[in-house]
């Protein structure tokens, strides 16, 4: 059977690449069953959110975030951060819409947020360390409101938080949090239930709660419910509560809820109602899961679904159950199984007296599979009783469908009402239209009689409401009443051509595309179309572009036929409208339709087919034949776009003055390049006028043609302007230098000067020396072009020589003052190399001023040795305070040329460039070139090294290095590649540093001597500053500090002697480093702590570099310092000297390493020296740690009574570790002062036990009252043989059906049964009394006192665990038992099997029958008709008798006839023959035949004729007797073989059956036959008889002739006779006739001879006689002649045959 809760694996985070320590509450989120969110660290340790949504395929969506916590909305993809903001106190919270990137709220929390949690989609809910909040993110800068305070336990600093919920109306909240008083042994959980409208609040205690809305009467009220687990701190007991606080129907339970026995102090982490399934899940914490009805609060599963535990669950909208996740990563769903629940309970749980009441309620209520018979016995006595309300509910709440038949509205309709009540009817159809929508017999039914009525609005509402199934019949019903409504359903149930057919009548033609596009259906549109044009064009219109429009592009008509339906009825304007719009997609095979609608209007209406054209829609139509048509209807511009051929152009063209200029320009753009340019020469050929439109013609297609084509065309005729207007407008595009000196040339042929100069100055494009060259030999008045292009293509010097030579000395002038100053030193120095006059150039550099450029002018100038031609500029420029350093560099050079004083120049002037006026001077004057450098302070510091290196100037270069402080200088000069090295240091020492009085000059100095590695040379150095110098550094700490630092590392043996020599250096420091490596030496850092009186570190050498413990242990008690004696102390305890490092650690009165001496101690087992150190210690800290070793310790020195006097005081033990682990060790008599001194009445048992004190033991269970601690007694009494002490321990077990097992196999395993036997006896009189008792009793009869057994279990069977004790049962062979255990069980095929393999116990008739009745496994029936014929085969029959609806009697026949007992089961076929089986029937016959009962095999087969008939027929033809062989040809007869039948008749002489087999073949040449044989034979009376018996098949001339050939003319009279008798009737009757029409004619006649006769009397011939000697031709039977026996009644009836009889 499968489970009644499905559990299956959702996913797994791990999986998902989600590190293990996110596995844990407040970092993994889940609110919902839609996302989990996971606040994670990435691949690269940066912060991350992981968002998973499991409506999506599990998608995973990850996000860097630096948010402490995320929280992901319920139901939207919304999220809410919260963060620490800087600066600020509280918490930051942000939420964010992920799907719009819209933020919905901001707030700043005052106070931390400690848990928060959506309550619903909108609502946020902050719980702080004080208050509860809601924030409401619907309201646009909303802040959180206040709830509630914080209560009770809830409100002290060590709960935890880990719940929150609201009730759906926001009238109830509930917060739960967990705490612990035990470090973490046990867990409290304590909740604060608040109602917001009274404002009063409840504490409870419990770990979890939920609310839901769900119905718990029948009544259909829906009630408000509260659930939450409750377990009073100190006990292990867990309680179920379950009460309705919206009082809507007065509900409230409360149930026990056994936790497992693996997980006794196992809690609830969350508790859900399903209101899809009514049932309540508990999740825990341990991995179980519970399952409650929530109507009875019935535990119906407990189940451990994860061996992990779990730390967060969810309730799931979407199932109806759960999802949890554990500290692995797997996250798991749980959710009822409708299919199999309702059976589970029934079958399963056999242990709950309601089950049944249990299952049909949750079936009934919440729909669930399973209870298909409950809902048929109930609705049966519902019906029976009259209630047919009820009746009628029960057949709403089964789902099944199994009560929403024909047949069951036929019985409703069936049943009369009662005057003045409700139709039952009524109720029935009132009834299921609460619970839901009607099928289709049923809406049907009921909308018959409605409709009748005309209750439209009854209808509509049902409509509305959903409430019909929908289907062509009640369309049809309501159709009638109102289309609309009609239309609705026809629409619902798909009925697509009548929904069209409402839809036309309704006048809604734009619906019907639309509804056959959206179903696919395809009507006659044609014949729809061709209505509609005569009374509606404009819909027809609007409903052809639909149906041409279709479905996916495929239209619904033809569009051809559309065209021929509107162009019938001359409808040109709607059929230009219909094909406008079929037609956009331009596609090719519609060609023929886009010349038709062109050609139509071209034809029609000119001004449409223009506008058509002027769209430019179509591109695929007959181009040629509508320029035609265009050239017919004079649009000779469309002509022209749709020729081709140059014929048709240039017919056209001679209408080109009826074209627009815009035309013309943009048609060109058709024409090949040198077409267009031909075009061109023939517009100016032809007409000059046309220049303007040539040249805008030009300008749009000189790209295709050729800007210079086209300007040699314009040259050709001569047109400057042409040129000039055509390049103008092209110029600022084009880059060809071509175009552009084009241009200049044709404006400067036109006059146009200013356009010349633009270009030449604007432009860029042009060759500038062909254009430079162009303008010189143009020689223009005005030179200004020329200028312009020689100074921006840097041509100044031909620009300089043109003027010059031109005497335009003015332009000169012009051209470096107003145009280009910049240019004024190449154009000096083009004038210098042209001898032109110094005074001109000096004028013009006095007019240029300070534009001109400094440092190219100087080095034009330099360059040709004419500086001093600049003076005067310079000392001008000099005078207004120009500070450019060339200006100044040339000022210097000038007079360093010129020895003016050039040294105090170098030093004052604060302008020039040091590294250039420096080079300058190193190959005139190294002196200077010292000054010009150092004057630079760093910047030329390699070139000053380098002159003064190169002219041996060191002691210059000693005083600068020490002056200037530079690292970088230093390097350079202290590398050791440096051969001058040697001669700096030396001037350095002798006379820079002697010289020097500045401290961070010294300093430099030294840091660089120490950075170039140089320490014998630092140390010379250092002992000159310190030791044998004056006062001012011989004091100095760091000087101090460094002479010892290089001591040690260069020069070990001079540390000690600067240590006691030299007393202001940073002791600390260099201590350290002496004692690193590589240096080591421990003694001189000694010496330095020593001499600086810092003892702790002292001592910290001599333990940890000395490593000598005594000299550390002298140094100490000299000292006698607390931090000396510490570190002393913890070297000892590192060494294993526990009493001596107390003994330090007490001196040093410091308990800062008490966790390693509590270690070290329990150790070496010092328990006495560890009380003092911990009593010293608890003095100094306060931790439980302390007072919990100190407890230890008493208890491991048996120092009872000073423990107990401690434990009287106060102090912060964890009494209950310290018990555990005294238990552990077996010191029980220390552990019971401990427990008894918490309470903790447990462990006071267990150690009552093992001290051998079982009453007081019994006593201490007693108040612990815990399931393990009273096994835990009852096994040591056992074992020790004290009964009564266990029987009392074994009462409180047994009343816990998981624990009774254990109890009851104790006792067997011990041998004492009896003690057993008498504990279950009496512990049946407990009110607690469980079905498992009752089991394990019964099993115990069975094992030891089966005689008691079958008593016990008649009086006790509702209560027994009737699967377990069958068990039982067959183990110790008891089968009677069993098989009255499994009758009650209802477990009738086991019991039947049973009595059947165990006959001589458990076998008796009538059991076995009422058994049978209700067996379910066809099989058995057979097996038992086997077991009764071997075992019973006199009661057989019986058996039969009882099974025979429930049997196959085929299979039945077929087992019984191989057993060849056929005869044995007569009774038995006969009763059930009469459904005319064909094995019974042939099993009946054989038994009939093989009895020779003929009489009995005649009516067998008279009465049923499915069997072998053939075969039997066969069987008995051969039969000796008669009779046998009488009913193997009447088996002939009724099998047509009529033939053989007479055949076998004959053969018996037994003529009046085969005269019968005649006369029913119908076969004439039968019963002919059958004649002659009589005649041949002899037997004339039989003659006589087959001629009357076969009267209808024996023709007159056959019966005449034999009896007249062979004598029996007597015989054959009777049969003449009645032959013309009923001849002459016939005649007769046709006479009257005749003559009646006859007066009737005669009487309409107007003369008498023009009567003529129309009916003649045949010639009276007998039928028949044409063929015998009489002659005659033969006669055609008549109409009219019926069967024999039509003679009057005043014949003679002795003179007449009675027909078929003999």
């Amino acid at each position: 059977m499968a489970a009644p809760v499905n559990v299956q694996a959702a996913l797994d985070l791990a999986g998902q690449g989600i590190n293990a320590q996110s596995f844990r509450f407040g970092v993994t989120t889940m609110e919902s069953d839609k996302y989990i969110c996971v606040k994670d660290t990435g691949a690269d340790g940066a912060p991350q959110v992981v968002v998973i949504d499991m409506h999506n395929g599990n998608n995973v969506t990850k996000r860097p975030m630096k948010a402490e916590a995320t929280l992901m909305n319920p139901a939207e993809n919304i999220m809410a951060l919260k963060a620490v903001a800087e600066g600020q106190t509280g918490q930051f919270v942000q939420v964010f819409n992920l799907d719009t990137k819209a933020k919905l709220g901001v707030y700043q929390s005052p106070e931390n947020i400690v848990f928060w949690k959506w309550v619903t989609t909108r609502i946020l809910a902050f719980v702080t360390q004080t208050d509860v909040y809601h924030w409401n993110l619907d309201v646009a800068n909303s802040t959180p409101e206040k709830m509630f305070t914080r209560a009770g336990k809830l409100a002290e600093a060590g709960s935890q938080i880990i719940s929150y919920a609201t009730n759906a109306a926001m009238t109830w909240c509930l917060l739960t949090g967990i705490s612990t008083q035990d470090q973490g042994k046990t867990i409290d959980g304590n909740m604060q239930l608040y109602s917001v409208e009274k404002k009063q609040q409840q504490l409870l205690e419990g770990h979890a709660g939920s609310f839901g809305n769900l119905r718990v009467t029948d009544d259909g009220i829906v009630a408000g419910l509260f659930a939450f687990s409750e377990r009073k701190v100190g006990t292990q007991q867990t309680k179920l509560h379950i009460m309705d606080i919206s009082k809507a129907t007065p509900f409230k339970i409360a149930v026990e809820v056994p936790m497992p026995t693996e997980a006794p102090g196992d809690f609830a982490v969350a508790l859900h109602l399903s209101e899809k399934h009514g049932v309540v899940y508990m999740v825990t914490k341990a991995g179980f899961l519970l399952l409650f009805d929530v109507a009875t609060g019935t535990m119906l599963l407990r189940s451990r679904v994860s061996q992990e535990s779990i730390f967060i669950s969810t309730y799931s909208q979407k199932t109806g159950g759960c999802l949890f996740i554990n500290r692995s990563g797997k996250v798991m769903s749980a959710a009822v199984n409708e299919q199999t629940m309702v059976g589970y309970i029934m079958n399963q749980l056999v242990q709950l007296p309601n089950r049944q009441e249990i299952a049909f309620t949750l079936a009934r209520r919440f729909s669930m599979a399973g209870a298909d018979e409950l809902f048929q016995q109930e609705f049966a006595r519902r019906f029976a009783s009259g209630d047919y309300k009820g009746a009628a509910t029960i057949a709403g709440q089964c789902k099944s469908g199994m009560l929403r038949t024909p047949q069951i509205i036929q019985q409703f309709k069936s049943v009369q009402a009662p005057p003045g009540q409700t139709s039952p009817i009524l109720h029935y159809f009132s009834t299921l239209l609460e619970y839901g929508k009607l099928n289709a017999q049923e809406s049907v039914e009921l909308c018959q009689p409605v409709v009748q009525q005309g209750r439209r609005e009854l209808v509509e509402k049902w409509l509305k409401e959903d409430k019909l199934e929908c289907t062509e019949q009640l369309g049809d019903i309501v159709r009638p009443m109102d289309t609309k409504f009609a239309l609705s359903i026809y629409i619902r149930a798909a009925v697509h051509d009548k929904v069209i057919q409402c839809f036309v009548e309704n006048g809604q033609i734009d619906q019907v595309v639309a509804y056959a596009k959206k179903v696919g259906y395809q009507a006659d549109y044609t014949q729809l179309l061709q209505n509609m044009v005569l009374s509606n064009p404009e819909g027809a219109t609007n409903f052809a572009k639909a149906l041409v429009e279709g479905k996916d592009g495929h239209p619904l008509i033809d569009l051809n036929a559309v065209v021929k339906i509107f162009m019938d009825q001359n409808k040109l304007q709607e059929t230009t409208s219909i094909l406008l719009e079929a037609l956009k997609a331009n596609r090719p095979d519609q060609a023929a339709l886009q010349t038709q609608l062109l050609a139509m209007n071209l034809q029609q209406a000119p001004k449409v087919a223009e506008a058509i054209l002027q769209m430019n829609l179509f591109t695929h139509y007959d181009r040629s034949y509508i320029g035609q048509l265009c050239e017919k209807a004079g649009l000779m511009q469309w002509a022209m776009e749709h020729y081709t051929d140059a014929a048709s152009l240039k017919r056209v063209m001679l209408h080109a003055h009826t074209m627009t200029p815009e035309f013309l320009i943009n048609y060109f753009s058709k024409l090949a390049p040198e077409t267009a340019l031909e075009c061109l020469h023939d517009l100016m050929r032809h007409n000059r006028q046309n220049l303007n439109v040539a040249v805008q013609i030009s300008i749009k297609y000189h790209g295709a043609i050729g800007a210079m084509k086209i300007v040699e065309m314009f040259e050709s005729f001569g047109s400057n302007e042409g040129v000039f207007y055509f390049l103008g407008a092209i110029l600022s595009s084009s880059t060809d230098p071509d175009v552009h000196f084009s241009y200049i040339k044709a404006a400067s042929r036109c006059g146009n000067m200013q356009e010349v100069e633009r270009v030449c100055r604007e432009s860029s494009c042009y060759n500038p020396v062909a254009v430079k060259d162009f303008l010189k030999e143009a020689k223009l008045p005005d030179p200004r072009p020329l200028i312009y292009v020689c100074d921006l293509h840097d041509h100044v010097n031909e620009l300089t020589e043109y003027l010059y030579k031109n005497s335009l000395m003015k332009y000169i002038e012009v051209y470096v003052v107003k145009v280009n100053p910049v240019k004024c030193p190449q154009v000096v120095g083009s004038l210098i190399d042209l001898d032109c006059s110094e005074d001109f150039i000096k004028n013009l550099l006095q007019n240029v001023r300070a534009a001109c450029p400094i440092e190219p002018l100087v080095a034009e100038v330099e360059k040709r040795n004419r500086l001093r031609v600049l003076l005067p500029w310079l000392e001008a420029r000099v005078s207004e305070g120009n500070q450019d350093p060339h200006l100044h560099n040339a000022m210097a050079m000038i007079l360093i040329d010129t020895n003016r004083d050039p040294e105090t120049f170098l030093k004052n002037n604060a302008f020039y460039d040091s590294a250039t006026v420096g080079k300058y001077c190193e190959d005139r004057d190294p002196h200077l070139a010292y000054t010009a450098y150092k004057r630079a302070w760093g910047s030329c510091d390699e070139a000053l090294v380098d002159v003064t290196n190169r002219n041996g100037l060191f002691r210059l270069q000693a005083r600068y290095l020490v002056e200037r402080q530079s690292p970088e200088l230093w390097e350079l000069v202290l590398q050791s590649d440096n051969k001058h090295r040697r001669n700096v240091i030396d001037q350095v020492v002798s006379t820079a540093l002697p010289e020097c009085s500045n401290a961070d000059e010294v300093s430099a100095t030294v840091k660089a001597f120490i950075s170039a590695d140089l320490p014998n040379e630092l140390i010379e150095l250092l002992e000159k500053i310190v030791l044998h110098k004056s006062a001012d550094f011989s004091k100095n700490k760091n000087l101090q500090n460094l002479l010892i630092l290089t001591a040690i590392k260069a020069d070990k043996t001079r540390v000690m002697d600067y240590i006691n020599r030299l007393d202001n250096y940073d002791g600390s420091e260099i201590a350290k480093i002496a004692l690193g490596e590589p240096y080591c030496l421990f003694e001189e850092a000694f010496l330095i702590y020593k001499k600086a009186n810092l003892n702790s570190e002292a001592m910290e050498v001599l333990l940890t570099n000395i490593e000598s413990i005594e000299r550390a242990q002298e140094y100490a008690a000299r000292c006698n310092e607390s931090r000396v004696w510490y570190k002393l102390g913890r070297a000892q305890l590192e060494h294993g000297n526990v009493p001596e490092a107390i003994d330090s650690y007490l001196k040093a009165e410091d308990a800062a390493d008490y966790a390693e001496v509590i270690r070290r101690a329990k150790i070496e087992d010092n328990y006495d020296e560890l009380v003092k150190y911990l009593t010293m210690a608890r003095n100094k800290a306060k931790d439980q740690l302390i007072d919990t070793e100190l407890v230890y310790s008493y208890a491991k020195a048996d120092r009872l009574g000073e423990m107990e006097e401690f434990m009287s005081g106060t102090n912060t033990a964890n009494v209950q570790a310290v018990g555990d682990r005294l238990f552990d060790e077996g010191i029980y008599k220390a552990a019971k002062s401990l427990f008894q001194s918490i309470s903790n009445n447990a462990k006071l048992a267990a150690c009552h036990v093992h001290l051998g004190e079982y009453p007081q033991a019994v006593e201490a269970a007693k108040k612990a009252n815990n399931p393990k601690v009273w096994k835990d007694v009852n096994t040591a009494c056992i074992k020790a043989e004290q009964f009564k002490c266990a029987e009392i321990a074994a009462m409180n077990i047994v009343v816990h059906p998981d624990h009774l097992e254990e109890v009851t196999s104790q006792y067997e395993a011990s041998g004492n049964f009896e003690e057993l036997i008498s504990l279950l006896e009496s512990a049946l009189g407990n009110e607690r009394a469980h079905v498992g008792m009752f089991t394990e009793l019964a099993i115990l009869y069975a094992k030891y006192k089966p005689g008691k057994l079958m008593d016990f279990i008649k009086l006790n069977t509702q209560k027994l665990n009737i699967p377990k004790l069958v068990q039982a049962c067959e183990r110790h062979y008891l089968w009677s038992e069993s098989v009255f255990l499994l009758t009650h069980y209802d477990e009738y095929d086991q019991a039947a099997n049973m009595m059947m393999a165990h006959s001589p116990t458990a076998w008796t008739h009538d059991q076995f029958l009422m058994v049978m009745q209700k067996v379910a496994n066809a099989e058995i029936y057979y097996r038992a008709l086997s077991f009764y014929v071997d075992e019973a085969p006199m009661q057989v029959n019986a058996l039969l008798n009882t099974i025979a609806s429930k049997v196959d009697h085929a299979r039945v026949v077929a087992q019984m006839r191989k057993k060849d007992q056929l005869a044995l089961i007569l009774p038995y076929m006969k009763s059930v023959q009469q459904h005319n089986i064909a094995a019974v029937n042939d099993a009946i016959n054989d038994v009939y035949t093989d009895g020779e009962q003929f009489e009995e095999l005649r009516q067998s087969i008279a009465e049923f004729d499915n069997f072998d008939q053939i075969a039997l027929a066969q069987r008995l033809e051969k039969h000796e007797l008669m009779e046998m062989r009488r009913i193997a040809a009447l088996v002939y007869q009724k099998n047509k073989r009529y033939k053989q039948s007479i055949e076998l008749s004959k053969q018996d002489m037994v003529y009046k059956d085969a005269m019968e087999t005649a006369c029913e073949s119908g076969n004439t040449e039968l019963a002919e036959s059958l004649l002659k044989f009589f005649v041949e034979n002899g037997h004339k009376e039989c003659f006589a008889a087959c001629l009357y018996t076969c009267y209808d098949l024996i023709t007159p001339d056959v019966a005449l002739e034999l009896a007249w050939r062979n004598g029996l003319t007597d015989y054959c009279m009777p049969y003449l006779i009645q032959v013309m008798r009923e001849f002459t009737g016939r005649v007769n009757a046709l006479d009257k006739k005749t003559t009646k029409k006859e007066e009737e004619e005669e009487k309409n006649k107007s003369a008498s001879n023009d009567y003529v006769p129309d009916y003649m009397v045949p010639n009276m011939m007998m039928p028949g006689l044409g063929q015998l000697a009489i002659g005659g031709p033969q006669h055609m039977p008549q109409p009219g002649f019926g069967q024999p026996g039509m003679m009057p009644q005043a014949q003679n009836p002795m003179m007449m045959m009675t027909p078929g009889h003999f």
